[in-house]
């Protein structure tokens, strides 16, 4: 099988973790920082999981980005997310300025549970840090039998990180698209990237691990091509997915999260649809007809330098799979945790 050419393999020093064991020492921390019991499980938990699918840029390694915002007070840590207002299937949870990984699984939650009643919701989410993963939040939506369509933008002029097809400076953020569905008989179908060639968290990890970027996806502060992480962070730019196509997309996702939900909240405003599949068609019916279509594309014969064709979401459970439970962690990112456990302990 090829390597998907936005993908990382992030080679160098690294570490072999139990889950269990960074489970307990990554809650502590956040327990530690002053989060809540649940708020601290809900968080490690999602990271602890990226790490174990292979997504390690919105793994471990974001443990001290997270640390240092609720230490300098911009991700509050005494807030929990709340429904502000829902009317006529609209509903606004806010996130309270904390972390946006309880407030974007609390949405998710609220989503389905008036989906249930309605067979469609629609929900935003304000006022949050980092939303992690939200491959996790689909898949988990999807196995419970929803459809979950996701995005999210807004900031522009302060996340300038993706250029414009045919732009030489960065623009727009990342802002992903998320869609979620039930799959065939090795579970859903999930969708999760983001508009630029690269996700920031990609670099980010490049950066920490040495690494070169890909080809392609990163210009310079000239608007030359680069494969150096230090040239995006001295003024460069991420090109968008699929030329103008990515750019199109991640416009769309900044109109609906700046325009129509704004003002903008620290990170990103996010909108969330969720549709009751069973209101379509049983799930034993649904499931048969996506297996259907999913065996006819594993049957296509698989183009030069390709193993096989992959469906959305399979690797990562595959990932998991072959994981066993063990975390391999950069050296250094699983030193920099230890040192803030210990110095937590230390008050």
């Amino acid at each position: 099988m090829s390597d998907v050419p936005t993908k990382l393999e992030l080679r160098g020093g690294r570490v072999e973790v139990q889950a269990d064991k960074a489970r307990a020492i990554i809650t502590d921390i956040f327990v530690g920082l002053g989060c809540s019991s649940d708020a601290s499980r809900i968080i490690t938990d999602h990271l602890i999981d990226a790490n174990l699918c292979g997504m390690e840029s919105h793994g471990v390694m974001r443990v001290m980005q997270y640390a240092e915002r609720m230490q300098n007070g911009t991700m509050r840590v005494d807030v929990e997310p709340e429904v502000r207002t829902t009317e006529k299937g609209v509903t606004i949870v806010d996130g309270g300025m904390g972390s946006g990984i309880p407030a974007m699984k609390f949405a998710y939650e609220t989503a389905m549970e008036l989906a249930r009643e309605s067979g469609l919701s629609a929900v935003s989410v304000l006022n949050t840090g980092h939303t992690g993963r939200h491959g996790a939040f689909a898949d988990d939506a999807a196995e419970k039998g929803f459809l979950t369509i996701c995005t999210g933008g807004g900031n522009h002029r302060v996340y300038g990180m993706v250029a414009p097809h045919g732009g030489a400076k960065g623009m727009l953020p990342t802002n992903p698209w998320c869609v979620g569905i039930p799959g065939g008989d090795r579970g859903p179908v999930v969708m999760d990237f983001a508009t630029g060639k690269i996700a920031g968290g990609w670099i980010y990890a490049a950066r920490s691990a040495g690494a070169l970027l890909p080809e392609d996806c990163v210009i310079d502060r000239d608007g030359k091509p680069t494969r150096d992480p230090e040239d995006y962070f001295g003024g460069g730019a991420i090109l968008p997915m699929g030329g103008h196509k990515g750019y199109a997309l991640s416009l769309m996702a900044e109109l609906i999260g700046e325009a129509m939900l704004g003002p903008s909240s620290p990170e990103c405003n996010w909108f969330l649809l969720a549709i009751d599949t069973r209101k379509f068609r049983q799930p034993d019916a649904l499931q048969a007809a996506a297996e259907e279509v999913l065996a006819d594309l594993r049957n296509c014969p698989p183009a030069p330098g390709f193993d096989r064709v992959e469906i959305p979401g399979e690797r990562e459970r595959e990932q998991r799979e072959r994981s066993n439970g063990i975390l391999a962690i950069p050296e250094a990112t699983w030193q920099q945790v230890l040192t803030l456990s210990e110095q937590l302990k230390q008050g």
